[in-house]
């Protein structure tokens, strides 16, 4: 087996949007960098409309902010559906939709004409239209991509606007986050290249396609900081490699989900759990992972644990993303499906169309 078998897999060429998923990154800063500053007014609250791929940047947004214990207290709320929120003078909205034409973020977006400011994310469509006629800020991304593929598009402008330029979490966040940059963005590159090499010598994206496929992927981690990577995890397997993949988070499923690792027997043994581990994880949070991996060892078809790599947060966190987004590649290629196209959601949104 080798990379161009695979990549036979893969004509609409999927491997490389996750190989230039570094150069997204920097362009992405540049973006932020570029675009048009908030207002100078404190928020005490930013609401963030979007689904799917598009929504992501806000999650991150949301996870990477709470963990910086003086963040200037702003809430950030992530609102995935068609009706948002309430809103006031004193919150910013964020209206995220890669193609523009997000039916649940149009509908989320119409009626929150009450936010202090709103600021657009799209490459264009009809959210773009209704931010020119309501004079709403922009930032225009680079189209042509999958909303899933655009990550570093929906993530670093929106991050190097609010957490940089815009100045409403602190002095803190603002150099951490200048420092967390250029690390991530160097250690995306890095890992990349030995990530995208294929079945070739030792890499740690194909080994673990190979054992999760032909099973169903649990993933787990701490709640805190890698809830959102956990979250892409699932959705880069379902959406690349067409394939079922859950989650969830601790210690919450130590108070349920764990118990459920008994029946059907006939079942179980065909489900691989990954722990997504970071150094900074709640100590109790640490042990209680090496206890459940021990727990449900017993039962599964096998157990992974990942451990983020880098210094600042910012790098720890795309260095599972990293790993997350090559492992589910292999695995669609694997199965031997194309992961770029999604046929079932294409085909969910002609029937609602029809509605």
């Amino acid at each position: 087996m080798t990379l161009d078998s695979l990549r036979s897999h893969d004509p609409s060429d999927m491997y490389s949007a996750i190989l230039n998923f570094p150069r997204f990154a920097r362009e992405g800063v540049e973006i932020g960098r570029n675009s048009p500053s908030l207002s100078k007014g404190k928020a005490r609250r930013i609401v963030v409309l979007g689904m799917g791929g598009s929504a992501i940047g806000g999650d991150l947004l949301r996870s990477y902010i709470q963990s910086f214990p003086e963040a200037g207290g702003v809430d950030i709320h992530v609102s995935r559906g068609y009706v948002p929120p309430q809103v006031d003078a004193k919150t910013t909205v964020v209206a995220s939709s890669y193609s523009g034409n997000t039916e649940e973020t149009l509908a989320a977006y119409d009626v929150t004409r009450g936010a202090g400011q709103t600021l657009v994310v799209t490459t264009g469509g009809r959210l773009n239209e209704l931010a020119d006629e309501n004079r709403d800020k922009k930032i225009l991304l680079p189209g042509g991509l999958q909303p899933r593929a655009a990550l570093a598009y929906s993530f670093f402008p929106l991050l190097y606007n609010l957490a940089v330029r815009s100045e409403l979490f602190g002095a803190e966040v603002r150099e951490e986050t200048e420092r967390g940059i250029d690390e991530a963005i160097a250690l995306l590159e890095k890992l990349t290249k030995k990530y995208s090499a294929g079945p070739a010598g030792s890499n740690p994206a194909f080994a673990l396609a190979e054992k999760i496929n032909g099973n169903v992927p649990v993933i787990y981690s701490a709640s805190d900081r890698l809830d959102t990577v956990n979250l892409r995890w699932r959705g880069q397997i379902q959406e690349n490699a067409k394939h079922l993949a859950f989650g969830n988070l601790l210690p919450e499923m130590n108070h349920n989900e764990i118990n459920g690792w008994q029946h059907p027997e006939e079942m179980v043994g065909k489900f691989f759990a990954i722990f997504l581990r970071d150094r900074d994880d709640h100590p109790r949070v640490a042990a209680r992972i090496d206890i459940t991996r021990r727990i449900i060892a017993k039962s599964a078809s096998g157990t992974q644990e990942i451990r983020s790599q880098g210094e600042s947060l910012l790098a720890r966190i795309f260095s599972l993303i990293c790993l997350g987004d090559w492992t589910s590649y292999y695995l669609a290629t694997l199965n031997g499906v194309d992961p770029m196209p999604v046929p079932v959601i294409e085909n969910l949104k002609k029937q609602l169309a029809k509605k």
